[in-house]
């Protein structure tokens, strides 16, 4: 049985924590620049952030976004910014105008960190258009037409740009503020302050701002490490998105909590992973599923050492059980956990242990952190459901959000008046109160009365030889309301016929359940944070199967 005991500190007393007990550890370390952190060095840096934040008058609960990959201020920003009570609200680095200007106006956002840009968006010249002021007025003291709380632009890196301020300058500003000034503003600060906003996903509605605490995440992030058997000792290569808590919290809040290296990668690419994981000897790998699969099926993996690792975490998206078993016996991660949640608890509420049993390991997402309660209930009597019953994942604890940013009529179609979290997605616990997610509520495919949940039709098709990835959804039909349509990526030089496919189904799984319509495609439409977008998937079958698909179910 696990002790559990709330921890009452911020984030910057976790960090200082770190410090005290392996100032000499490494902190971040950087394959690809050759850069290197420890823990004093990373602690002393923020500090000198900090300093200049205030130095430029930020205040405690103004908002600090950042729209940047993971560079090496990223998360030198995430603890400078919770030094001085700061709301860090991380921004999806595949926002386009539109989007940027959306969450700008509703979060109220008074500073933005940015960087040139990412893929095919110049993330200078979009802030320049929002906002053209910023080319004619005095640096931190702007005035926008289209966003009155914006304060400051500031430039996540060494660069010069007009109208913003750079990590370089910002730096040398903060030797104007007192230490004593600096001290009073951490002992300002409560443990439960919002000291994180995070925007979700947005794959239905329009994406709202999650407030998090330094409550909500120390504690969240020190059980996700815990479930790893995390030390001081442990390398964790991060290759996952720090605006998504997969990076900043499951990575970041895990390592500091325990004085673990961050190994980190500004984006995502398998040979970049592979070579971080053998230069600096990683024992944890982190990453969605399809990250895993991508180093799986590269024609370099062979190439490289991985028998450093132990453990890691694979999440943000179903995980086939084949990748899972060959993650673990190709690449020594016999250890590896699955861990379940949303940004709307910090994110984690169930985690597998590095000694449960393979079964749950590969088939289950764990069971319920120390501190939360996790339940599943009939959708439409929110009453417990028994054991092995499939109904709605809901959770309570210390992790629940404060809620979402200026929108209290969200906030309670989310929590309910008991406290209890709304994941929206469908679950199914045994009675040892392991959690297995087999699908969202509204992805749940009705034909013709019977009720069909596309992840069992996934796991049963990623055992068809060639299949390396296959994503089911429902495709609207006049005759029988939905039809089964399947979206399948093949393995290098696979050929394959939508016939193969429904004739390796037959007699294997229940005639209704085989699709009907399928697509072999090179790739899903995914979130930043590498979460496969469903309903673009069913937007798209619209156009591809149009004598089945009538409408967007």
């Amino acid at each position: 049985m696990e002790d559990f005991t709330l921890r009452e500190i911020t984030l910057g007393q976790l960090l200082d924590e770190a410090v005290a007990a392996h100032p000499g550890n490494k902190a971040v370390a950087y394959v690809d620049r050759d850069l290197h952190l420890t823990y004093r060095q990373f602690s002393d840096l923020a500090d000198s952030l900090a300093k200049g934040l205030m130095a430029l008058g930020v205040q405690r609960g103004e908002k600090v976004a950042v729209w940047a990959t993971n560079v090496p201020h990223w998360v030198v920003l995430q603890f400078a910014t919770a030094r001085i009570g700061a709301v860090l609200l991380t921004v999806n680095t595949n926002y386009k105008k539109n989007e940027l200007k959306y969450l700008l106006e509703n979060s109220e956002a008074e500073n933005i960190f940015i960087i040139d840009g990412y893929r095919d968006s110049d993330y200078l010249q979009i802030l320049y258009d929002l906002a053209p002021e910023l080319k004619g007025q005095e640096r931190g003291r702007i005035v926008s037409q289209t966003f009155p709380h914006l304060k400051r632009v500031l430039f996540l890196g060494q660069e010069k740009h007009r109208g913003m301020y750079s990590i370089p300058e910002i730096i040398g500003l903060g030797r104007t503020v007192p230490e004593a000034d600096y001290k009073a503003r951490q002992e300002s600060l409560s443990p439960h302050d919002v000291v994180n906003m995070q925007y979700t996903s947005g794959t239905t509605g329009f994406p709202k701002g999650v407030m998090l605490t330094h409550h909500n995440l120390v504690n969240n992030g020190f059980w996700i490490g815990e479930r790893q058997r995390f030390t001081h000792l442990d390398k964790v290569c991060l290759p996952v998105p720090l605006f998504h808590c997969f990076g900043c919290v499951l990575g970041v809040l895990a390592c500091v909590s325990h004085a673990s290296t961050m190994v980190l990668l500004e984006t995502f690419d398998p040979v970049q992973v592979m070579t971080s994981i053998e230069t600096e000897r990683c024992t944890a790998l982190y990453g969605v599923p399809t990250m895993f699969i991508a180093v799986l099926e590269h024609k370099l993996f062979n190439k490289f050492d991985y028998s450093s690792l132990r453990t890691g975490i694979m999440a943000g998206s179903p995980c086939p059980v084949p990748v899972m078993r060959k993650v673990m016996e190709v690449m020594n991660m016999t250890e590896i956990t699955i861990c379940y949640g949303l940004t709307e608890n910090s994110p984690v509420m169930t985690q597998t242990r590095t000694d449960d049993p393979i079964d749950y390991r590969t088939a289950s997402v764990g069971a319920c952190l120390p501190g939360i309660e996790v339940r599943v209930v009939d959708p439409e009597t929110n009453l417990p459901a028994p054991p092995g019953t499939q109904g709605e994942v809901v959770c309570r604890g210390y992790s629940v959000m404060k809620g979402y940013y200026n929108n209290p009529e969200a906030t309670a179609k989310a929590i309910d008046a008991e406290g209890w979290l709304h994941s929206g997605d469908l679950g199914v616990m045994d009675d040892n109160g392991y959690l297995s997610i087999t699908g969202r509520l509204k992805d749940m495919i009705i034909r013709g009365g019977e009720n069909i949940y596309p992840r069992e039709i996934e796991e049963f098709l990623y055992t068809m030889p060639g299949v390396q990835d296959v994503q089911v959804v429902g495709v609207a039909s006049t005759k029988y309301g939905e039809q089964v349509g399947a979206f399948i990526i093949l393995k290098e030089g696979v050929e394959m016929a939508p016939e193969d496919v429904q004739d390796y189904c037959r007699g294997q799984i229940a005639w209704h359940k085989i699709p009907k319509y399928i697509a072999f495609v090179k790739g899903y439409p995914m979130t930043a944070s590498g979460k496969i977008q469903k309903f673009l998937l069913r937007k798209q079958a619209v156009d591809l199967f149009a004598d089945g698909a009538q409408a967007v179910p």
